[in-house]
């Protein structure tokens, strides 16, 4: 059913649109020509970190980000150990073939939502205002069926039912968007448009699976992961690096668990860069080497930010959002550098984490701004509060 035109999207700014034409230039003429792997990871993980952590500003703090609590911080990495090591055994005692195929047809039915979404944003860069206009003239509804006994704890009352309504009808009233119920999933044919993209390359992954494909899924998963993820403080986001530190020491070099599976699964868990030479394998960095890093830069980009009396990312000098990007990379090189060296792998957070906690302090030390950058916190009502400043 076709309803009215949702309130208009927010386009990109210049220096994200450059961001996404470097990362697509430089897949393709890593299709054609080979680079080195430290320019192509080097490259990549700058553009996604970037990416994720300017469109965090205001999607992490949005009624659908996540704040994560001090004791899931904590908790977060035993978790993960759990995880990890559910898998080896699985990895160990069952055949590698049918798993990879239920988790790759997992990750690409998930993946193609999060693409689609994301290919629907950059469709609307490049169309004339005609055009898209014309494919968000009209907004249409899907409301998901209930499922017998799975949700009758949260179906809605008929109370609830008539109250939703009712505010909705003051809301529209007033001049507001309505809020959309949690069963309704609304889209207009230009999320259809970026939906089908979205297929095109779950197909091409699938049927080919070429490195390429894999790093699409790869770059817009970790890019969400650090738009959505809100660590809620810079005393939350040390401890899940210092926790995960400690992770990705134990069990790269006190066990073959984490080498095992991820050279084991087979899915868009990490991104990959091709190794000149005919049968070079190529090598590879796991999303959470992008993820937990550029979650952690995208609160100092905010902390940043708050130091501004505006809250405008463009007045911002973002001197520690800089000077903790560069520290990544220089880790980033190093991790490289080392494994290279030792022909073995590396815990990448073992370089990262030490880089961009470090860094983050030594400028704090430095601006006299230590004990104000230990008390940042953030919530959701921050952005509320921008909004009406």
């Amino acid at each position: 059913m076709a309803n009215e035109t949702k309130p208009a999207r927010e386009f990109l700014d210049t220096s994200r649109k450059y961001t996404y034409i470097i990362m697509l230039a430089t897949t393709v003429w890593a299709l054609y020509l080979p680079i080195p792997v430290w320019i192509h990871m080097s490259i990549m993980t700058t553009c996604i970190i970037y990416l994720g952590c300017h469109g965090s500003i205001t999607k992490a703090l949005s009624e659908d980000a996540e704040v994560m609590e001090t004791k899931k911080a904590m908790m977060l990495p035993l978790i993960m150990s759990g995880v990890i090591l559910s898998l080896y055994i699985v990895f160990k005692f069952l055949d590698k073939k049918y798993i990879n195929i239920l988790i790759k047809g997992y990750f690409c039915l998930f993946g193609v939502f999060v693409l689609g979404q994301h290919f629907a944003r950059l469709i609307a860069e490049v169309l004339p205002e005609g055009v898209l206009a014309m494919l968000e003239a009209e907004t249409y509804s899907f409301t998901i069926p209930e499922i017998p006994y799975l949700n009758e704890k949260t179906k809605e009352t008929e109370e609830q039912k008539k109250e939703r309504e009712e505010k909705e009808k003051k809301e529209e009233k007033e001049g507001e968007v309505a809020q959309v119920p949690d069963d309704v999933v609304e889209f207009n044919k230009l999320d259809l448009l970026g939906l089908v993209v979205g297929l095109m390359v779950a197909a091409g992954y699938l049927i080919t699976n070429h490195w390429a494909c894999n790093n699409i899924f790869g770059a817009f998963f970790s890019i969400e992961g650090i738009e959505m993820l809100n660590l809620g403080s810079y005393l939350n986001g040390a401890i899940l690096l210092s926790g995960l530190f400690l992770y990705d020491i134990f069990w790269v070099f006190g066990t073959d668990v984490m080498v095992t599976v991820a050279k084991g699964f087979d899915g868009p868990i990490k991104l990959l860069f091709p190794n000149p030479g005919v049968d070079a394998k190529p090598s590879m960095l796991g999303l959470g080497d992008i993820v937990v890093p550029g979650i952690f830069i995208a609160l100092i980009l905010r902390f940043d930010v708050s130091l501004t009396s505006d809250k405008d990312v463009k007045s911002s000098p973002r001197l520690y959002f800089k000077s903790v990007m560069a520290a990544y990379l220089l880790g980033l090189w190093v991790t490289v550098a080392i494994m290279y060296w030792f022909e073995a792998a590396q815990p990448a957070l073992l370089y990262l984490v030490p880089a961009c906690l470090g860094t983050s302090v030594l400028v704090g030390a430095t601006q006299g701004q230590l004990k104000l950058l230990f008390a940042y916190e953030e919530s959701k009502d921050q952005a509320k509060d921008e909004k009406t400043e």
